[in-house]
C-alpha cells in the first residue's frame, strides 16, 4: 500500500527540501561511522545559581560513542564528584545544585569528547558562569533643587550583574514615569531632563533593575526633585538658600542646546558584525531640542535603521563592515544647534565561508576537507584529528595538510577519523567537526517504495530519492514503467537525488522510477505523482461600511479539487474570532449580528487543504452617529455677542460635517431649545449673536453622514442686558370681519425678541387716500385689535410698532388693509349663450361695476340646469349645476350638456362675503346628437330558416330617431365570419322576422339607431337556427345586463349549460380597435363588477366561459356616468336643516311613546291592524308580477318596495328604462374653469324629484337616500 505525502507549494516546503539536499549524504546509522556531535550547550552559558546545571552533549555514531569531559583544560573525572552525573547513553552532565551544591564551584570552561573506534568528535569550549543579581550599594541621596528651565540628570548606577540588568524608572505606585522629548532614559539607565518644569517636582523618582535570569528586581532609593520658580519663591524656601542663590536667580530664560551625553564633540564606538549598533545623543535646552541623525559621506542603511527614545537613539540592526563610518547627531532648537560625531568601527568575530563537511569515501578514492573563514582581523586556521592537534596526531600517509585544506589520496579503511577545524581571532572562534569515513557499500535507496506525492497544478514538484552508497552512486530518473531517461530543461536534478519539476502540469502525473548504481550494484524505486486543482476563492469578502447595531455579512465562496477536503477559518485582525454568539460562521460566509465598535477591523477568510492555502481579506468599518461634544466654554462676553468653544466627541469612523448650536432662554421659555446656527465640522469655536434680555444656555450637536449626535451638556448661563425692541411684529394685516369694522392682526414677538420687560404694541390706522391723521392705540401683548364703525370695504393704511419699558422699536412699515365686505349689489347683465355643439355651449356676460361688488372680486358663478328633453317632451327632476370662473372673466364654457334638450342658466358675481343676485334666467337649447344604443335586442322563435328580432328604443335618443340599421352575418364552426348583410328599418318598428336563413347556422347581429346627425352605438347578439326542430344548442350565456356608475359597472348574465363553468368578462371602449381586456370571474358566479372605468365613456362588454372553445355571449354596450358635479350648498351644515332634523326626531320619539302606551292598554294602531289582516308577513307568498315579497307602504304609494332587479327569462339585453343615471343622485364639488374658459371642475346641484313617466319605476327612498338627498 502506498504511503501518502503532501507537498505544499509554499516557500517553506521548498526550503525544507533544500535542507534535505544539504544533508542527503548522511551515513545510515546501521553502517559504521565516526561520532558526530548533534547537540551541545552554548559557548557562553549563564546558569541560574538556584537550579541544577545541565551541560548538554549529544552525539551519534556506529558503534555508539563513549563520552568524556575536560574542565579548564584538564580531564574532569565525574566519578569523583558526587554532585555530577552523566545521563545514560549520553554525554550530558547534570550538576546537582539543589541538593547542596554551589554553582560558583562549577564555574569554568568545559569541553565534551565523543569517541568510538573510528574517531573522536569534540564540542565547543562551554564557559559556565552563574548569574548574579547583587543588591544596590547604599548611598545617601540628597534632594535635587533645580530652577525651572534648567537641565537635570538623575543617575541610576545599577549594580553590576550577570547578565546586565534591564533598567526602568517608576514611582511609589509602581507606575512607569512618563517620558517624552523633554524627559527620557539613556542607554546607561540615567534619567535625563532637557529642561525641568514645575510638574517635575516629586519625591519618588525610583530606578529599578530587573535581572531576568534570577527573576528578581532591585530598587534604588527614591530620589527627590524640587523645581523652583522665582515668581513663586517664598520665605521658607529662601531661608534654606544662600543670599547668592536668591538674589542671583533670574527668571526662566530660553537656552540653546547643550549635549548631556555623549560629552565633547567626538567619540568612538566599536561594534561586532551581525550585532545591533546603538548610538545615543541626549541634549539639554529650552525650548526642548530636537535630535537629527546623518551619516557623513553616505546614507543611513535602509530597512535596517530605526529611531528610538524620541529619536535620541539611532539603532542599526545586523551591522556589517560597510556600516563603519562617522555618524553625526544634531540637536537643534530655536536658539541654535549643537552636534556630536561618533566614529563607528565594525569588527568581526570569525564567520564561515566554507565549513568542512563529512566525507564518505570508498577504499582507493581521493577527497578533500576545506575550512575557510573570515573575520576582522582575519582569523587563523588550525586543524585537529580526533581532538588532538594534527601536528602531534598519528601519521596517516593518505592525508596532506595545506593551510585551510586537507587532501586525501588513495584512502584505506584505517583512514577513517574525525577532523576539527578551529578559526579564531581576538573576538571569538569557530569550531567544526567533519569526519572521513571509508566504506565499500552497494547503492541503497532510503526513500520508501511507492511513496505518493500530491502537488497543486502549476507548482513545483519535488520527488525524493534519498540514497547512500560508497562509491557515491549515480542517479537516473524515468517516467512510467518502460519510459526513457528524463533529460532536458523541464527537469532539475539535485545532487541528493531529488527530481524537481519546476512547473507541474496535469500531464506530469504518473509513476516515476529512480535508479541508483555504482560499481558494487544497482537499485531502483518507484514513486507516484498526483496533480490537484488549486484552491481558489471565487467570491472574496468585500470592504463593508456598516452602522452600529446593524448586521453585516462577508462572503467567501471557494472552488477546490474534489479529492481535497478544505477547511475555512475566519480571522479578525490576524487573530481568532471573538468568542461571541453574534459571530455566525456559515458555509460560505461570516455574519456579524448587532455590530459594535469593537467589531471594526480586518476580517480574513483562510482556506486550507493538505496541499495549499489561500486567503482573502476585507476591512469592516463600523460607523455611527458622533459622540456628543463636551467641555463647552463661553468667552468674550459682550452685550450682543459671545464666543462658544467646545471639544468634539469621537466621530465614530464617519467625519463630522457640521456642528449645530442650539440655545435655551431660561427667562422666557425654560426647557425649550431653539436653533441658533450651524458651523463646519472643522470648526470648534463660534461667534454667536445675542439678543437683549435673554438668559442664554447653549448646547452643541455634532452631525455626520450617519446622523446627529446626542446634545452636549448645556453651557453655563449668560444673561444679556435689556434694551428697546429691535424689530416690529411680522405679518401685519387689516381685514374686516363685518361690513362696518377693520380687524388688525399681527404675529406677536417671541419672548427673546421683546428685548426687555413690559412688551406692548402701538396699533395705528388711517383711511387711505383721505387726508386723515393717524389714529393710534397702545395694547397689551396680544395679536389682534378691532376698529369699529368703518365704511364698507374701504382701504386703510395700518402699522403696528413694538415697545417695552426701555423704549420703542424702529418705525414700522405700513401695510394696506380693507374694512369688511358686504354682498354684491347687482347681477351681471347682457347674458348671452352660444351653443357650440350638442354637448357644449359658451356663455357671455357683462362685468358688474367694481363699486357694486363691495368686496374683493373672486369671480362669477354660472348656474345651469336641464329643463326637459326635446325628444320625449318629458319633465324630470331638476339638477342645478354650478361652474365658477375666477377673477374678472366675462365668458365661460358649459361642457357635458345633453343633446336635444332645453336648458336654463343665470350668472352671479362672487366676493369674499358671498354671492350677489342672479341675472334673469336665460333659456337655450342643444341640437340633436347621435342616439345611445337600443335598450335591448331580443331574438326569439328560432326555426329552420328564420329568427324573430325584437328591440327597445334607445334610452337616450338625443334627437328624433329616423331609422334602425340591422347588420348580420353567419359564423362557421371555426368562428370565421361570413358575408355581412345590412337592412334599414323604419324608426317606428320594434320587431322583425328574418327569413330565408340557413338551417343550423349561428348568426351574429349588429343593431343601432340613427338620428339626422348620425348612427349611435350598436348592440350585438348571436343566435342559431334550428335543425329538425331541435332545441337550441347548449351551453349558452344570455341576457347580459349592465348597471353603470361613474367609474364602475355591475355586469350580470344568465347561463345555461354544464355545471361548474368558469366565466370571464371581456370589455373595451366602444368603437375602439384595441384588444379586449379580460377579467376572470371568481367561482361560478353570474355577476361581476368592472372597476377603474373612465367617467362619461361608452364601453362594450361580453361574457365567456373558460374551456368552451371560445364560447361567448353577445356584446352589450353601456356608458359610464359623467363626472360628479358638486352641489351648491352642503345643507347638512345649515342651521335650518339641523333644526328640522331635531324636530323630526322629537316627533318620532313622541310617536313611539304613544304607541307604547296604547300597546300596554291593549289597543291597536294601523300597523297592528295590517299585521292582523295579512297574517305573518314572513310566510307571505311572492307576488306574481315581480317576484318580490309583499311589503307595506304609505298611503300615497301602495306599490311594493323594489328589492332588486329580475333578469328576464327571455334572451334580452336590456338597458335602464329611465334616462336618470346614478350621477343624478350623487354629490360633488364646485366645478371651475381655467383662465381660457376650459372646464377644470365638476358639476354640483340640487334635485327636485318629478313624477316618473314611461317605464320608470317609483322607488320608495331609503333613509340613507333621504339623507343623501339633503346633503
Amino acid at each position: 500500500m502506498m504511503k501518502k505525502m503532501s507537498i505544499s507549494t509554499s516557500k517553506t516546503s521548498l526550503v525544507l527540501f533544500l535542507c534535505q539536499i544539504i544533508s542527503a549524504l548522511d551515513v545510515p546509522l546501521d553502517l559504521s561511522q565516526p561520532p558526530t556531535i548533534t547537540q551541545q550547550s552554548p559557548k557562553d552559558y549563564i546558569v541560574d545559581p538556584r537550579e541544577n546545571i545541565v551541560i548538554q552533549c549529544e552525539a551519534k555514531g556506529k558503534p555508539p560513542p563513549s563520552f568524556s569531559w575536560t574542565r579548564n583544560g584538564t580531564h574532569f573525572d565525574i566519578d569523583k564528584d558526587a554532585q555530577v552525573t552523566m545521563k545514560p547513553n549520553s554525554g550530558t552532565l547534570v550538576v546537582n545544585i539543589m541538593n547542596g551544591g554551589k554553582a560558583e564551584a562549577y564555574e569554568g570552561v568545559y569541553q565534551c569528547t565523543a569517541r568510538n573506534e573510528r574517531g573522536a568528535a569534540i564540542s565547543n569550549n562551554i564557559v559556565i558562569r552563574p548569574s548574579r543579581s547583587p543588591l544596590w550599594t547604599k548611598e545617601k541621596l540628597e534632594p535635587n533643587h533645580v530652577r525651572e528651565g534648567d537641565s537635570l540628570v538623575l543617575h541610576c548606577r545599577p549594580p553590576v550583574g550577570l547578565p546586565p540588568p534591564i533598567i526602568f524608572w517608576m514611582d511609589n505606585a509602581f507606575q512607569r514615569l512618563p517620558q517624552s522629548e523633554r524627559v527620557s532614559q539613556g542607554l546607561n539607565g540615567d534619567l535625563y531632563f532637557a529642561n525641568v518644569q514645575p510638574e517635575d517636582t516629586r519625591e519618588d523618582y525610583i530606578c529599578y533593575a530587573r535581572f531576568n535570569h534570577t527573576q528578581t528586581i532591585q530598587q534604588k532609593q527614591p530620589i527627590s526633585v524640587k523645581v523652583f520658580s522665582m515668581d513663586s519663591l517664598n520665605d521658607t524656601i529662601a531661608a534654606n538658600l544662600s543670599d547668592t542663590d536668591i538674589y542671583g536667580a533670574k527668571p526662566v530664560t530660553e537656552r540653546p542646546p547643550v549635549l548631556l551625553t555623549p560629552t565633547g564633540s567626538t567619540s568612538t564606538k566599536v561594534e561586532l558584525r551581525g550585532n545591533v549598533l546603538l548610538l545615543e545623543c541626549i541634549a539639554a535646552g529650552l525650548p526642548t531640542p530636537v535630535i537629527r541623525w546623518i551619516k557623513e559621506g553616505g546614507e543611513l542603511p535602509a530597512n535596517r535603521t530605526f529611531f528610538e527614545n524620541f529619536k535620541k537613539t539611532l539603532k542599526i540592526i545586523d551591522v556589517s563592515e560597510a556600516d563603519s563610518g562617522n555618524y553625526k547627531c544634531i540637536a537643534r532648537n530655536t536658539l541654535g544647534s549643537v552636534h556630536h560625531v561618533i566614529s563607528v568601527t565594525v569588527k568581526a568575530a570569525p564567520y564561515w565561508i566554507t565549513a568542512p563537511r563529512n566525507l564518505v569515501l570508498s577504499p582507493g578514492e581521493d577527497g578533500t576537507l576545506i575550512c575557510r573563514a573570515n573575520g576582522n582581523p582575519k582569523p587563523s586556521i588550525s586543524w585537529l584529528a580526533n581532538g588532538v592537534p594534527i601536528a602531534i596526531a598519528p601519521e596517516d600517509p593518505s592525508r596532506k595538510v595545506d593551510g585551510d585544506t586537507i587532501i586525501f589520496s588513495h584512502v584505506q579503511e584505517r583512514s577513517s577519523a574525525v577532523y576539527q577545524c578551529n578559526a579564531s581571532n581576538e573576538y571569538g572562534y569557530l569550531l567544526a567537526n567533519a569526519f572521513v569515513n571509508v566504506l565499500a557499500e552497494p547503492p541503497r535507496i532510503l526513500t520508501p517504495a511507492n511513496k505518493l506525492y500530491q502537488v497543486i497544478a502549476d507548482s513545483p514538484a519535488l520527488l525524493d530519492c534519498a540514497y547512500f552508497g560508497s562509491p557515491k552512486p549515480e542517479i537516473e530518473w524515468f517516467k512510467g514503467v518502460k519510459g526513457s531517461i528524463l533529460r532536458g530543461n523541464e527537469y532539475v536534478f539535485h545532487d541528493n537525488g531529488t527530481l524537481e519539476i519546476p512547473v507541474a502540469q496535469k500531464d506530469s502525473a504518473g509513476t516515476y522510477t529512480c535508479v541508483a548504481r555504482n560499481e558494487l550494484g544497482k537499485i531502483q524505486n518507484e514513486v507516484q505523482l498526483e496533480i490537484k486543482d488549486p484552491t481558489m476563492i471565487i467570491k472574496q469578502p468585500e470592504y463593508k461600511v456598516i452602522q452600529r447595531y446593524g448586521q453585516v455579512s462577508f462572503e467567501c465562496i471557494i472552488k477546490h479539487d474534489s479529492t481535497l477536503l478544505p477547511t475555512v477559518v475566519w480571522l479578525k485582525d490576524n487573530d481568532e474570532l471573538p468568542d461571541d454568539e453574534r459571530f455566525l460562521v456559515g458555509k460560505d460566509n461570516l455574519t456579524i449580528m448587532n455590530v459594535t465598535d469593537k467589531d471594526d477591523g480586518t476580517y480574513t477568510c483562510i482556506v486550507n487543504t493538505t496541499l495549499d492555502s489561500v486567503s482573502a481579506s476585507a476591512v469592516l468599518t463600523v460607523v455611527a452617529r458622533p459622540n456628543p461634544p463636551f467641555d463647552l466654554e463661553l468667552t468674550g462676553q459682550l452685550e450682543r455677542s459671545i464666543e462658544l468653544s467646545w471639544i468634539p466627541g469621537d466621530e465614530n469612523n464617519s467625519p463630522i460635517t457640521s456642528f449645530v448650536i442650539e440655545y435655551e432662554d431660561a427667562l422666557h421659555e425654560p426647557g425649550v431649545w431653539h436653533y441658533q446656527t450651524e458651523v463646519p465640522g472643522t470648526q470648534t469655536t463660534a461667534q454667536l449673536k445675542l439678543s437683549p434680555y435673554v438668559n442664554y444656555s447653549f448646547r452643541v450637536i455634532a452631525v455626520n453622514k450617519i446622523g446627529r449626535s446626542q446634545p452636549s451638556e448645556p453651557s453655563e448661563q449668560y444673561l444679556t442686558k435689556s434694551a428697546s425692541p429691535d424689530e416690529n411684529p411680522a405679518n401685519v394685516q387689516g381685514i374686516g370681519s363685518e361690513p362696518d369694522n377693520l380687524v388688525i392682526t399681527w404675529e406677536p414677538l417671541k419672548g427673546f425678541q421683546s428685548n426687555g420687560p413690559g412688551l406692548q404694541y402701538k396699533v395705528s390706522w388711517r383711511q387711505k387716500d383721505v387726508d386723515d391723521e393717524w389714529t393710534s392705540v397702545i395694547v397689551a401683548n396680544v395679536s389682534k385689535y378691532i376698529v369699529s364703525g368703518t365704511p364698507t370695504f374701504v382701504p386703510y393704511e395700518v402699522k403696528v410698532q413694538a415697545l417695552n419699558d426701555l423704549g420703542y422699536a424702529p418705525e414700522p412699515s405700513e401695510v394696506i388693509g380693507h374694512s369688511g365686505e358686504d354682498l354684491p349689489m347687482v347681477a351681471p347683465g347682457n347674458v348671452q349663450v352660444h351653443v357650440i355643439n350638442s354637448t357644449l355651449a359658451k356663455v357671455h356676460w357683462d362685468p358688474v361695476p367694481l363699486k357694486t361688488v363691495r368686496g374683493h372680486l373672486q369671480g362669477y358663478k354660472v348656474y345651469y340646469w336641464k329643463v326637459q328633453s326635446l325628444s320625449r317632451r318629458s319633465r324630470r327632476h331638476v339638477e342645478k349645476k354650478i361652474l365658477t370662473f375666477k377673477g374678472n372673466k366675462t365668458f365661460g364654457m358649459l361642457p357635458g350638456l345633453e343633446p336635444y334638450s332645453s336648458y336654463k342658466l343665470n350668472v352671479r358675481v362672487v366676493n369674499g362675503k358671498g354671492e350677489g343676485p342672479a341675472s334673469p334666467d336665460k333659456v337655450f337649447k342643444t341640437p340633436e346628437g347621435v342616439p345611445s344604443s337600443p335598450s335591448f335586442l331580443k331574438i326569439t322563435n328560432p326555426t329552420l330558416d328564420s329568427l324573430t328580432l325584437e328591440w327597445g328604443s334607445p334610452t337616450h335618443p338625443n334627437g328624433v330617431l329616423t331609422s334602425y340599421t340591422l347588420k348580420f352575418q353567419p359564423i362557421n364552426n371555426t368562428h370565421e365570419l361570413g358575408p355581412l348583410v345590412e337592412i334599414r328599418i323604419p324608426a317606428n318598428e320594434s320587431s322583425l322576422i328574418l327569413k330565408n336563413l340557413n338551417y343550423s347556422t349561428r348568426y351574429k347581429f349588429y343593431f343601432n339607431a340613427q338620428t339626422s346627425v348620425g348612427s349611435g352605438s350598436q348592440i350585438t347578439e348571436e343566435a342559431v337556427t334550428i335543425m329538425d326542430e331541435v332545441q337550441p344548442l347548449y351551453p349558452r350565456i344570455r341576457n347580459v345586463t349592465t348597471a353603470a356608475a361613474e367609474t364602475y359597472a355591475n355586469i350580470s348574465w344568465e347561463y345555461e349549460g354544464p355545471d361548474h363553468a368558469n366565466f370571464y368578462v371581456e370589455y373595451g371602449v366602444a368603437g375602439s380597435k384595441e384588444d379586449w381586456k379580460k377579467e376572470i370571474v371568481n367561482g361560478s358566479r353570474s355577476f361581476f363588477v368592472l372597476k377603474g372605468l373612465t367617467p362619461g365613456t361608452a364601453y362594450k362588454v361580453r361574457v365567456g366561459a373558460e374551456g368552451l372553445s371560445g364560447f361567448r355571449s353577445s356584446e352589450d354596450v353601456f356608458e359610464t356616468g359623467p363626472a360628479m358635479a358638486s352641489r351648491q350648498v352642503d345643507i347638512a351644515t345649515q342651521g335650518w336643516f339641523i333644526g328640522l332634523m331635531c324636530a323630526v326626531a322629537l316627533l318620532i320619539l313622541i310617536l313611539l311613546i304613544v304607541c307604547f302606551i296604547r300597546r300596554n292598554k291593549g289597543g291597536k294602531y294601523p300597523v297592528k291592524e295590517k299585521e292582523d289582516a295579512h297574517a305573518d308577513p314572513e310566510i307571505q307568498p311572492m307576488k306574481e308580477d315581480d317576484g318580490t315579497f309583499g311589503e307595506y307602504s304609505d298611503a300615497e304609494d301602495h306599490k311594493p318596495l323594489k328589492k332588486g332587479s329580475r333578469t328576464p327569462s327571455d334572451r334580452t339585453v336590456k338597458k335602464e328604462d329611465s334616462d336618470d343615471s346614478l350621477v343624478d343622485y350623487g354629490e360633488g364639488v364646485n366645478g371651475q374653469f381655467n383662465e381660457d374658459g376650459s372646464f377644470i371642475g365638476q358639476y354640483s346641484g340640487k334635485k327636485e324629484k318629478e313624477p316618473a313617466e314611461g317605464n320608470e319605476s317609483s322607488e320608495a327612498p331609503s333613509p340613507v337616500n333621504a339623507m343623501n338627498s339633503f346633503v
